[in-house]
Formats: C-alpha cells, sequence, structure tokens
C-alpha cells in the first residue's frame, strides 16, 4: 500500500478516536495554510512576522539537519524573570523542520525535508501538531499520527547512509516535552539563544534581535547573561562544558527535577552541580538489561564500566538513551562522553 495511504489512513482513524482533542481546535489541514512561509514553503522563506533562529547546541536526531522560526503575534512580547526563563505569550508558534541534505558535505547542496513540528502556546501549555513533507515538496501534511520515511543520503565522512526515520505522533511529543505536568519547548531558553545568527548576510546576537524587533523585553545587561557552548565546536568552551551541554539537549528534558525520569535521581541538566546527581558512581534505580551488568551512572575514569556509556551507544529499544528520536548512534557524540568520563578520573587526582 502506498506510503501516503498509510499516513492517511493513521492520521483519519487518529482523528477519529481523538475528535475531540483540543488539538484538534488548533491544527490546520496542511502547513502552507498558516502562512508562515512564501510560496514556494519548500524554500522556507519566512514571513508574517517570523523570524529565524538556531540553538547553541541542537539534539541530536538521526543525523538529520533543522531549521527553526518563531512568530509571535503582534504587540506582544516574550517576557523573562530573574532565573532567566522565558514567559511565551499566546499565540506564539515554534515552527521546526527536519530535514537531510542529499549530501552532507555540501551544506548549499540539494535537501529533502521530512517533517515539520509546531508547537503553539495556549492559556494553558503548547499544543504539539506534526506535519510530514510530501514526497514532491510542495507542502506537508498533518499528521496526528506520526510516520516512518525511509531516507538515504550521504554523509559527512562521504559514505552513504540509510535510516528508517520516525516522525512522533501527537501524543508522543509530551513524553519529551513535558515539565512540572505542562507541555512545554525544550530548546529555546535564553543560554541556548545567547549566540549570533546571520540575518540578510548580517551577523547578530539573536536575543539582541529578538528585543529589537519587539517580540522579547529588553535586557539589563545582555553581555552578563549565561551561553550554552556549541558541543560540536572543539574550540567552543571547555570538554566539560561541551559535554554537559550535549547532556543537556539530548537526556534532560527527562532527566532532571520535574519531568518524566525525575524518579531516577539522575539529574543531567546544565545547571545541575552535584556529581552524585549527575551520576558519578551512583547505582541505577532499577537494574536490569539496561544497566548492561554495569554498576555506575558513571565510573569516573572508565566509561566502559559506565551505563551512561553504555546506553548511548546502544540501539537496542530496550537500552537505549535517548528512548526516541534516534535510530542511529550519534558517534560523535559517544565520543564526546567517553572523553568527558575518562577525564573525570584525572580531575579527581589533580
Amino acid at each position: 500500500m502506498n506510503h501516503w495511504i498509510h499516513v492517511w489512513i493513521g492520521t483519519m482513524m487518529f482523528s477519529n478516536v481523538f475528535s475531540a482533542h483540543p488539538v484538534l481546535d488548533h491544527a490546520l489541514p496542511n502547513l502552507s495554510d498558516y502562512g508562515f512561509f512564501a510560496k514556494p514553503i519548500k524554500n522556507h522563506v519566512p514571513i508574517n512576522e517570523v523570524l529565524p533562529y538556531k540553538i547553541a547546541s541542537p539534539l541530536f536526531s538521526d543525523y538529520s539537519e533543522k531549521l527553526r522560526f518563531i512568530q509571535v503575534p503582534v504587540n506582544e512580547t516574550i517576557t523573562h524573570n530573574e532565573e532567566n526563563e522565558l514567559s511565551f505569550p499566546v499565540g506564539t508558534f515554534l515552527i521546526k523542520t527536519f530535514y537531510y541534505l542529499n549530501d552532507a558535505r555540501e551544506s548549499k547542496g540539494e535537501r529533502r525535508l521530512i517533517e515539520t513540528r509546531l508547537l503553539k502556546k495556549t492559556s494553558s501549555d503548547w499544543v504539539a501538531i506534526p506535519y510530514i513533507w510530501k514526497e514532491d515538496q510542495t507542502d506537508a501534511v498533518l499528521a496526528l499520527a506520526g510516520g516512518r520515511k525511509d531516507v538515504s543520503w550521504i554523509h559527512s565522512d562521504g559514505k552513504p547512509m540509510n535510516v528508517l526515520y520516525s516522525v512522533p505522533n501527537m501524543n508522543q511529543c509530551k513524553s519529551c516535552h513535558v515539565k512540572d505536568n505542562v507541555q512545554q519547548p525544550i530548546g529555546p531558553k535564553i543560554r541556548n539563544l545567547n549566540i549570533d545568527f546571520v540575518y540578510n548576510q548580517v551577523s547578530e546576537n539573536q536575543l539582541h534581535k529578538w528585543v529589537k524587533e519587539g517580540i522579547l523585553d529588553a535586557f539589563k545587561d545582555l553581555s552578563s547573561l549565561p551561553r550554552t557552548v556549541n558541543y560540536e565546536d572543539p574550540h567552543d568552551g571547555t570538554l566539560d562544558q561541551r559535554a554537559r551541554a550535549w547532556l543537556d539537549i539530548n537526556c534532560a528534558h527527562c532527566h532532571q527535577r520535574g519531568s518524566p525520569a525525575e524518579t531516577s535521581g539522575l539529574y543531567l541538566n546544565l545547571e545541575e552541580k552535584d556529581l552524585a546527581k549527575l551520576g558519578v558512581f551512583k547505582p541505577p534505580v532499577a537494574a536490569g538489561r539496561g544497566s548492561g551488568n554495569r554498576k555506575y551512572n558513571i565510573v569516573p575514569g572508565r566509561p566502559e564500566d559506565s551505563i551512561l556509556e553504555y546506553r548511548i551507544a546502544s540501539t537496542d529499544p530496550g537500552v537505549m538513551m535517548p528512548e526516541l528520536n534516534r535510530k542511529l548512534v550519534h558517534h560523535e557524540g559517544v565520543k564526546l562522553i567517553q572523553e568527558w568520563i575518562k577525564q573525570c578520573q584525572k580531575e579527581n587526582r589533580s
């Protein structure tokens, strides 16, 4: 049966089951219906107060690339508090498109758009709305039930790669995006946005740009704000900062206080300072196949004995972490964490 018939049937069945679900009050049939982009929308040229942005350290999603945009309602602004937490006005859209370059070595080369995820701020929380791109790349279609796409590309090392890419369904989004029982964004934090972005060939700090555009309240001192390093750049920050940034974006959406894996006692958000909470000589709450017969989450100096390393290097659904959003091993990320765990031993001896 044709892939799009599968998607259509799945979405219709999903819509029937959840016909009263509030997400349907916010979801339009096609991505083009929102008017975020000029036609052809596959080029992602933003219009109607839509601004592009990026985050310092991105979530690994089977080597897919991402395009990010934000639309804040006219005459509304994002506010922030002393803890550098952002509060978005009702009606804000966060737009994220996942794509693959045909050849990862050619950043300006041909690309294939796979999915676009919308997060819309409502009066109570954020609503997740998934769209899957048509094969002809003319539009993306509402896909509440998610879907799968077979994707092939030339990787950065020149080797061919393939993955059966999974688009999460509406409910799966909650498994990562819930904190304190409220669905909310993961990436757009002040420290993740406090970097430069090129707007019309001019580089500018994103937070400064947002303030200038009137969508974000001004800061007393922009230069004093925290900044997450780019874990992909070996020249940006220390090994510890880069490893912590990788753990923060890939793991901390679950592994922090108030999030789904809170009961594990393993907290991997960037703000955590307690080494035991970070996993050093911390036994798992529930030992099993997922531990790989290793005793502690992190054994300083010995990644081969650390549960954390075992789980991020696995693609076994019963073992791997994160549990969703990937089928491949992030080899560069695993290597980074291995080097970090090795360095822990050196720091303990110094």
